[in-house]
């Protein structure tokens, strides 16, 4: 109650960025991660956990949405369409209908997720309810056509009931379900609730009509068939099986009285065989005032097991009522369902009841739980009441209301009811059946305006998520006892009711799915961050939320490492305490002392500390080790070294000791941390030096005083042998005694009384005085000291010394004054200007007379005598009331020397005058009370003190009268100013206003006829009594009243949208405006200035919108009479936290970049003639304002231009006054909000006469009309010349495309010709040596891997250019083990090798790896390429093996499609037959197809290089790719330049590079031209060298991609090139090796688009609305012409192209492809023995096991063959080639269209040609004689010879022992399950193998 008080009471307004503060800070709790906004109202949402979709359904659209970012990936749109409530659905064939269609919105009724089908069920509003099946992950697409399209012979005969589905009204409601397939059914079934729309409902049309197409087609609730895949005739049908109909249809007599309103169905329990249910109201009677809603809860079982029968709907339906109502002390009934939500054993749910007024903004709401348990018991106890024991008023039939089996309940003899019947009923039972007696349960939560619910289960905390009517959501956290602990609130769309079902995320739960009118919202649940302390974290009792101990932030459990370990992951239900705390001891720690170490008593909620990386933290980077002694939780002991000496933290001035925090670091985070002192005795006499030694012995230190030393000191031991004290009174100190003052300038003597001093009764002491002079002091005796002839002065009218005693020699040693001894000096010469001053002072002990101004006494004169008669100068105020009270100030002179001389002596007239003491100034000043006075009257002032004074003005008592007050109301938040008139209301020196007798009204501001003030908030709205109250005496009659009102209520704000500027003005609507006296409105974060805004009317504000400082959305503030707006209903009972309630209203303002104008043509200057009409065409650029055309203000001038038409684009405004000025130029400015912006100027040329404007119109009406006939007579001409220019420009570009290619051939082919001969007479083509063919072919994945760990830095390459390539794999090292393990491990390896060269081991081994699920493809791969490597000294043996697997293979794929063998790699004999391929075409690759591969490339890369590269994109002037392609026509001139560089054998050479080039560019050029004969590893990179460009002899530059004169264009930098330097033709430059690597780009093709470009900037799509239809057609059109550059491109390369395809495809005679041919003879072969005869078959495994299995795998990756750069872009045209290859080896006939890719169109016409050229090739190898076994072995023999000793076999077995280790027990299996093996004991062979290798190998390699 304390609580709920607080809360009532008037609080403060707070400033607004405070209250900004505990917004922000309260909201923390949950926190709206993303949002959709939809156009059009929302309906429904559906979650597809699996693929992390969200669908949405709004008015006329459906979405597609991305989980996790509510991004849009599809969308369809459903409405709207013509439509009539009284007509059938178009679909059905026969329908027709008279009454008219008119265009409907579609509302989304049913949106429902089928994963078993792939479908997602969209029902609408139109077409009397219409389903719809779209495709599941695609929701553009309808998966199942419904009705369907059927042929004429097999028609579909398609119901009204079919389509029926949903509810056909905007507001009648409809809930779905999709459940389970029945038993024997494979599709699954749709649960539908709908409300009744037909005739007799309040939703049927009001119209002469009785046609009812509801009634019969569109029960209550049906379950209907939702079988996609099965018979469509079916779908949508109630069948359950042909007999029985599976509905639940209300009879017509009883609709009225039984008016459904379905909130939600659901299945529960989860997992185990559900129920369905609905949760419904059976809603009020219309125009019955007692009839309330009844909410409802249904049950429906469902078939139980694969075999359990699907039971009639009605069979197993039963509903029962929940009641929600009471507790607290309440007994209001809560009794309209709003939303539900199942948790594991309850159910949650929100009810409202109806407003007491029709105005209230939200209705009461409250939630309550039920339990499951408890329905399942009611259903149970209603079944056997009718059944076995009737008993009528538990449960009823509902014969009366459904369709049943009989209108009663009645006995069944002899049946025992089985669980089973009692749960789900039977056909021979009475069904369907209500329980006439509720659920009850009392509401645990109330708020207003509850409108969904959502509840999770967290760490012993039950959390409801409650959404509202105005678009907040709610989080309350209940304890195990389902009680409030905390609650938070955040906003997600203020003012749009959240809709009733929440949902949270399948994948996540800790995210929630909502839905707003317009929006669809994912909300964190928890934002744990903004807690940063433990405390903070637990005590906010947020179940999400804990302390992750050792990363020492708030987060949740998932989000910490090992939180599901005891004591890393602090939940709130631990509480505070269990927080991490640590005490330090010793927690006082002496400077001066030695200290072995800390101990630290951890405790709290932490892991143990025990074996991790520990340390003591002492800040400033000052650490030391620390340690725990074992395993411990709660209170564990850590020992720390202490931070070392020199390290101690300085000590603060003025302070004895050093607080120093320390902490417990564990894994580099601070954990835990406490605070210990460091204290120094010492200082204490220095920072207390007037009371060293009491200072000392009372310090919090262990701390002792040395007298000898006078010293304070830790040790005892340290002071000297005399008596020291123990305790402060012990200490030497002085005694003060009171001294009388003492004149300035005299000489005395003080006695100074001393304690304790006996030690220094010999010691020489001086009296200080603070001052620098000191005074003798005299030991009188053992307790006194006398300080004699002290004389000190002072110009003060007086001045208090301290006396202190020090020793003489000693300046810094002082005798302790605890309690400081003072001798006070006066001067009487000083501030006393009167004589009652002066003589004053005695009072004082001053001993001063008055004579001619204040004197010293001397001791002879006599006492002084009176002083002359008081002064009185002036009065304050001059009048009070009649009651008195008054404070009267009478200022003066010799107003008495003390306050007995006046006390009473203070008359006014006659009434008398208190004085008041605390207020009395000595002669000058008189503070005195008025006292009551008979009747009004006016008199002087008398003050008398021995003789008398009196004032010359006079002070009247008067009777101040209170007439009226107005406003007579306001609203109850106060800030009403409010006014009285009376008279004489400025009397008096206090007044007070109060309401209610309590509450000062503040802000007075008063004159004599009236008083003005702001009215304090009010608790309700009453009429409370208002008190006028002079001097805090009694009120004013008057009778003064005013009326709290209910607050003023804001509903809306419109638009919702400003510019940055400001100004625009927003409607503010609501209600109870005419109370508003001032009104302004402020923007947070972003705002500028608050701005005033102006009362229309009681319901309606304008606001000119504040201005911004940036583009964003805005929280909005409204004061209302200066307080700050908050929403009622927001603060209503307790909802938010008071300071969040204070937050209110939170409106939001989108702010959106100011409108830019411009005129029509984008002129400046705008010529006109005066006196002639001025109509303006103002262009307008796009923006999202909505700005309406009274918005806008044209002036020409001063003069305001009329707007007439207002368009997105154009305003058109008019003049039509005369435009005249002196200057002859009028600004033509238009003006939006606080927007203006200067478009042009007017130009006024001279005047014309009326005459000559006749003649030049009638001229151009003339001229009009010859133009009009000549255009009209020469159309039909001009189309023809049009088409014949056309043909004309299409035969020149086909000749230009032709003169292109054929310069570029000629070109490339002279360049080739020089390559060529370089080739010949260099080194030759950098071919890789056959190790790093074989390892880069075997092991493609791991190449790159493999070089990143072995490659060394490319080095500088030396003349020769010799360097050999680095070893970089594994395979080509040494076996790197210890000596120690060499000899076991290599008797197991040996061993290992001699099994895998048995056949029947080896075969069996490979099938048993094969056939585990877990071997996946890699590993198949990896293993054949290992086998390939240890069987390379025994090919042959290496071929029987791949037959003898192949043969397995091909049996396998004959008996399933035989065309699928060999066409991927997905076992390991396929990748053996790879490697086996790879081996013998090497020579062939070599030999014969080397050369042409590599001029090949080289082409490609000279073409590429003669034209424009764009460097960002990779873009080209010159490709086979089209998405390589440079669409732009970028004129690139070539360049020659003279280029020195000492390197790669050469000292100078003439570059060719073009003038668009990079500095990149131009490098890698210059490095190519100098390098071209060294192999690519052994080249300098481009980043390794710096360019140097010399223009003249003394002037040089180092040229860059990037540097200050880099231009910038749209907000990005562009690369430097050649011609950005302007360098010239022939220029002279040197490249050096750069000591320091430029790396402050990195790579320039990663270079952020939005920062850089370098020939072409990024489109922008934002600019295409900008420009006009002929640019945007061009801008369309153009770049497809550039596509003929693939032409040119493709023409230049064609023959070195077909030179490479001829010598893949043909045979040598002198080196005939022998392994091909054995090959192909083995294929066919086995296709003879299984019956293969079809030769298309034959030509795919052939194609498939050499051309697509080897050669395009060379073809894409030259890097296998040579020593190369292979770029982005080459690796795209060579993917082309590719591809052609691949298609002049396919059969299949290639259909190609205008829209099939160019990659496949380029090659189109030579591909005919290229597949003859296969079939021939393997034609040719067909006709080879066949090879005998005998000479392939000796082939075979011959390749393992040439390269032996190439690989480390060693390393390989190794690596296929890992894979024998991991499947050891499959592989035993496998060998004792064949014959060969168990009997050649193979299987005792390989246990030999993994004991030898068992206890070595991991140990040895993990030494290795």
């Amino acid at each position: 109650m304390a609580r709920r008080a607080r809360a009532g009471a008037p609080r403060p307004p707070l400033p607004p960025l405070l209250l900004l503060l505990l917004g922000a800070a309260r909201a923390g709790a949950l926190e709206v991660q993303r949002r959709f906004p939809s156009p059009t109202a929302t309906n429904n949402f559906a979650l597809d956990g699996a693929a992390g979709t969200v669908y949405l359904a709004a008015v006329n659209r459906l979405y597609q949405l991305s989980g996790a970012n509510l991004s849009l990936e599809a969308e369809a749109a459903v409405g709207p369409v013509a439509d009539s409530p009284l007509c059938h659905a178009p679909q059905l064939p026969q329908a027709s209908c008279e009454h008219p269609r008119r265009l409907t919105d579609n509302y989304n009724k049913i949106l429902q997720l089928d994963a078993r089908q792939g479908l997602v069920l969209a029902c609408g509003s139109i077409y009397q309810g219409l389903c719809q099946l779209r495709r599941r992950g695609n929701i553009s697409a309808v998966a199942v056509r419904f009705p369907p399209a059927a042929a004429p012979a097999e028609p579909v005969a398609v119901f009204p009931s079919m389509l029926n589905v949903a509810a056909n009204h905007p507001n009648a409601s409809t809930v779905g379900l999709v459940l389970p397939p029945a038993a024997g059914a494979r599709g699954s079934r749709l649960l539908v609730g709908a409300t009744y729309t037909g005739y007799g409902s309040a939703f049927f049309p009001r119209n002469r009509s009785l046609e009812d197409h509801r009634f019969e087609n569109t029960p209550e609730i049906a379950i209907r068939s939702l079988d996609a895949r099965g018979d469509l005739a079916r779908l949508f049908t109630f069948d359950l099986n042909p007999s029985d109909d599976n509905v639940l249809k209300i009879k017509q007599g009883a609709k009225e009285q039984h008016r459904l309103g379905f909130v939600r169905a659901f299945l529960h329990p989860p997992g185990a065989p559900p129920y369905a249910y609905l949760a419904l109201n059976s809603e009020a009677r219309a125009g019955d005032k007692d009839s309330q809603a009844r909410s409802l809860l249904a049950r429906i079982c469902l078939p139980r097991g694969a075999g359990g029968d699907a039971k009639k709907l009605t069979e197993s339906y039963v509903q029962l009522g929940l009641q929600c109502a009471g507790g607290a002390g309440r007994g209001e009934l809560y009794s309209r369902l709003v939303s539900v939500f199942p948790a594991r054993d309850l159910l949650f749910a929100v009810f409202e009841r109806p407003p007491g007024t029709p105005a209230a903004r939200a209705a009461p709401a409250a939630l309550c739980a039920f339990r499951f348990a408890d329905v399942r018991a009611a259903i149970r106890a209603a079944r056997t009441a009718c059944f076995v024991e009737p008993a009528p008023d538990v449960v009823a039939v509902l014969d009366s209301v459904v369709q049943g089996t009989g209108p009663a309940c009645e006995r069944k003899r002899n049946i025992q009811l089985q669980p089973e019947q009692l749960d789900c009923g039977a056909a021979h039972l009475q069904h369907p059946l209500s329980v006439l007696q509720p659920l009850r349960a009392t509401p645990m939560f109330r708020a207003p305006g509850l409108t969904s619910v959502a509840v999770a289960s967290v760490h012993n905390y039950t959390v409801v998520f409650l959404g509202t009517v105005n678009g907040r959501l709610l989080k309350v956290n209940l304890n195990e006892s389902l009680q409030v602990v905390s609650r938070r609130a955040v906003t997600v769309a203020y003012g749009e009711p959240v809709h009733p079902v929440m949902q949270f995320d399948p994948a996540d739960p800790g995210y929630l799915y909502l839905m707003t009118s317009h929006q669809m919202a994912r909300v964190k649940v928890a934002a744990c961050d903004t807690y940063s302390t433990c405390e903070d974290c637990v005590g906010a009792a947020d179940a999400y939320c804990g302390w992750c101990a050792l990363e020492t932030r708030c987060t949740l459990q998932q989000d910490c490492a090992n939180a599901s370990q005891q004591h890393f992951w602090t939940s709130a239900s631990e509480g505070a305490g269990r927080c991490p705390a640590m005490t330090v001891l010793p927690a006082e720690i002496d400077v001066r002392q030695e200290y072995p170490g800390m101990i630290l008593q951890v405790s709290g909620s932490l892991p143990s500390l025990s074996g991790m990386e520990m340390a003591c933290d002492y800040g400033n980077g000052v650490r030391t080790v620390a340690r725990v002694p074992g395993p411990a939780f709660g209170h564990q002991i850590a020992y720390c070294n202490l931070l070392p000496r020199d390290r101690f933290p300085p000590f603060p001035p003025q302070q004895d000791h050093v607080t120093v925090e320390m902490s417990i670091r564990v894994n580099g985070r601070n954990i835990v941390r406490a605070n210990f002192s460091i204290y120094d005795c010492s200082r204490v006499g220095q920072v207390y030096p007037h009371t060293a030694c009491t200072s000392c012995l009372s310090a919090q230190w262990p701390c002792f005083w040395c007298t000898q030393q006078h010293a304070c000191v830790s040790n005892q031991s340290r002071c000297e042998a005399s008596p020291n004290p123990t305790s402060p009174q012990e200490c030497p100190q002085i005694r003060p005694s009171p001294l009388a003052p003492a004149p300035t300038g005299a000489s005395q003597s003080i006695l100074v009384p001393l304690a304790n001093a006996a030690f220094f009764q010999d010691a020489v002491l001086e009296c200080s005085f603070g001052t620098e002079e000191l005074f003798e002091a005299a030991w009188v005796n053992d307790s006194a000291v006398r300080c004699n002839q002290v004389v000190l002065h002072t110009a003060q009218k007086s001045q208090a010394f301290p006396l202190r005693l020090q020793l003489k020699g000693w300046p810094a040693r002082f005798l302790d004054s605890p309690d400081p001894m003072t001798v006070v000096v006066y001067n009487c010469a000083m501030g006393s200007p009167d004589c009652s001053q002066c003589l004053g002072r005695e009072d004082l002990g001053h001993l001063c007379v008055w004579s001619d101004g204040c004197r010293l006494r001397g001791p002879g004169q006599p006492l002084p005598g009176s002083c002359p008669a008081p002064e009185i100068r002036a009065i304050e105020p001059l009048s009070g009331p009649l009651d008195g009270g008054t404070l009267l100030t009478i200022r003066g002179r010799n107003l008495g020397r003390r306050l007995s001389d006046v006390a009473r002596g203070v008359w006014i007239g006659g009434v008398a005058c208190e004085p008041l003491a605390g207020r009395y100034t000595v002669s000058e000043e008189i503070v005195c009370a008025t006292g009551p006075a008979p009747g009004a009257f006016s008199d002087v002032v008398t003050v008398n003190a021995s003789k008398e004074g009196r004032s010359r003005e006079h002070f009247s008592y008067v009777l101040p009268l209170a007439h009226s007050l107005e406003p007579a109301m306001g609203p109850k938040a106060g800030g009403t100013r409010i006014t009285i008139r009376g008279s004489d209301l400025d009397v008096g020196s206090e007044l007070q206003v109060l309401l209610n007798d309590t509450e000062p009204c503040t802000e007075l501001v008063r004159s004599d006829a009236s008083i003005s003030c702001t009215v304090p908030a009010g608790a309700l709205p009453a009429l409370v009594p208002v008190c006028v109250r002079f001097e805090r005496r009694g009120c004013l009659r008057g009778n003064l009243t005013f009326r709290y009102m209910r607050n003023p209520v804001i509903t809306a704000i419109s638009p919702r949208r400003s510019l940055v500027s400001g100004g625009r003005t927003i409607t503010v609507a609501g209600e109870r405006f005419h109370m508003v006296q001032n009104v302004s409105m402020a923007v947070h974060y972003i705002g500028r200035e608050p701005t005033l805004c102006k009362v229309l009317n009681s319901t309606l504000i304008t606001c000119p919108s504040p201005g911004a400082l940036s583009n964003a959305s805005a929280p909005v503030d409204f004061f209302i009479n200066g307080q700050i707006y908050t929403d009622e209903v927001a603060v209503a009972e307790e909802l938010l936290d008071p300071e969040e309630a204070q937050r209110g209203s939170r409106f939001r303002l989108d702010y959106l970049p100011d409108p830019q104008f411009s005129t029509a043509k984008r002129e400046k200057w705008i010529k006109h003639h005066p006196g002639e009409p001025l109509t303006l065409a103002i262009h307008k650029e796009q923006d999202s304002l909505g700005l309406e055309s009274h918005e806008y203000r044209v002036k020409i001038g001063q003069v305001a231009c009329d707007i007439q038409i207002v368009s997105d684009k154009v305003i058109h405004c008019s003049v039509n006054e005369s435009l005249g000025t002196a200057e002859g130029q009028l600004p033509i400015t238009i003006q939006v909000g606080n927007f203006n912006q200067t478009i042009a100027t007017l130009q006024l040329g001279g005047s014309e006469t009326a005459i000559i404007v006749s003649i030049v119109i009638c001229s151009v009406l003339l001229l009009l009309s010859v133009v009009a006939l000549f255009v009209f007579c020469t159309k039909s001409r001009r189309a023809e010349r049009y088409w014949q220019k056309t043909l004309l420009q299409m035969e020149e570009m086909e000749s230009q495309i032709r003169e292109e290619i054929r310069k570029g051939f000629a070109e490339l082919q002279t360049d080739m010709t020089d390559l060529t001969k370089e080739l010949n007479r260099s080194q030759g083509i950098p071919f890789l040596e056959y190790k790093h063919f074989v390892t880069r072919t075997f092991f493609p994945k791991c190449s790159s891997l493999y070089e990143e760990r072995y490659v060394l830095p490319s080095q500088t390459p030396n003349s020769q250019g010799s360097s050999p390539v680095q070893e970089t794999h594994p395979l080509l090292g040494e076996w790197k083990i210890p000596e120690s393990c060499r000899p076991n491990m290599e008797e197991g390896i040996s061993l290992f090798s001699s099994l895998l060269n048995n056949k029947h081991f080896l075969i069996v081994f490979v099938h048993a790896l094969e056939q585990q699920k877990d071997f996946a493809v890699r590993d198949r791969c990896s293993l054949a390429s290992l086998l390939t490597i240890a069987l390379h000294g025994k090919l042959e043996y290496y071929t029987g093996i791949m037959k003898e697997l192949l043969v397995d293979l091909i049996d396998a794929s004959a008996s399933k499609n035989p065309k699928l063998m060999l066409r991927r790699t997905e076992s390991v004999v396929e990748k053996m037959l790879t490697n086996w391929m790879s081996i013998c075409m090497y020579s062939c690759l070599r030999e014969t197809v080397g050369e042409p591969f590599f001029l090949l490339l080289c082409a490609i890369k000279q073409q590429i290089s003669k034209g424009s590269i764009d460097a960002i994109t990779g873009k080209a002037r010159y490709t086979l790719n089209e998405e390589w392609l440079l669409r732009e026509n970028i004129e690139a001139k070539p360049r020659n330049l003279n280029v020195s560089f000492q390197g790669c054998g050469m000292d100078s050479l003439s570059v060719r590079a073009m003038d668009t080039d990079t500095l990149t560019q131009v490098k890698e050029k210059i490095l190519e031209a100098f390098c071209k004969n060294v192999p690519y590893s052994q080249w300098p990179r481009a980043e390794d060298v710096d360019l140097e460009w010399f223009a003249s002899s003394t002037q040089s530059y180092i040229l860059r991609d990037l540097d200050d004169s880099s231009v910038v264009e749209d907000g990005r930098k562009k690369l430097n090139t050649l011609a950005h330097y302007k360098i010239p033709e022939g220029a002279s430059l040197a490249m050096s090796l750069t000591d320091k690597k430029d790396t402050t780009l990195g790579r320039v093709k990663d270079l952020d688009t939005e920062k850089y470009f370098h020939l072409v900037l990024p489109t922008d799509e934002l600019a295409e609305p900008k420009k006009s239809h002929r640019q945007s057609h061009r801008k369309k059109v153009l770049p497809e012409i550039y596509l003929t550059r693939l032409l040119s491109t493709k023409g230049t390369l064609q023959k070195f192209l077909d030179d490479l395809f001829k010598a893949i495809l043909s045979i040598r005679e002198d080196k005939p492809p022998l392994a091909v041919k054995y090959f192909f003879d083995f294929l066919e072969e086995q296709a003879e023995k299984r019956g293969i005869s079809d030769p298309d078959t034959l030509h795919i495994w052939k194609t498939n096991s050499l051309p697509l299995r080897f050669w395009v795998n060379i073809l894409k990756n030259p890097q296998f063959v040579f020593d190369i750069d292979k770029t982005d872009h080459i690796d795209a045209c060579l993917s082309v080639i590719a591809q052609a290859f691949i298609d002049a080896c396919s059969i299949s006939d290639l259909q190609l269209g205008k829209d099939s890719p160019t990659n496949k169109l380029l090659y189109a016409k030579e591909i005919p040609e290229y597949r003859k050229i296969v079939q021939r090739y393997y034609k040719q190898i067909h006709d080879m004689t066949p090879l005998s076994e005998q000479e392939m072995n000796a082939h075979l023999a011959e390749e393992s010879r040439k390269y032996q000793n190439e690989f480390n076999t060693n390393v390989a077995m190794t690596a296929i022992y890992k894979y024998a280790k991991r499947y050891r027990p499959q592989i035993m299996t496998a060998l004792e399950a064949n014959p060969t093996a168990r009997r050649t004991q193979l299987q005792h062979k390989f246990e030999q193998v993994v004991a030898l290798m068992e206890d070595n190998i991991y140990e040895c390699y993990s030494e290795a």
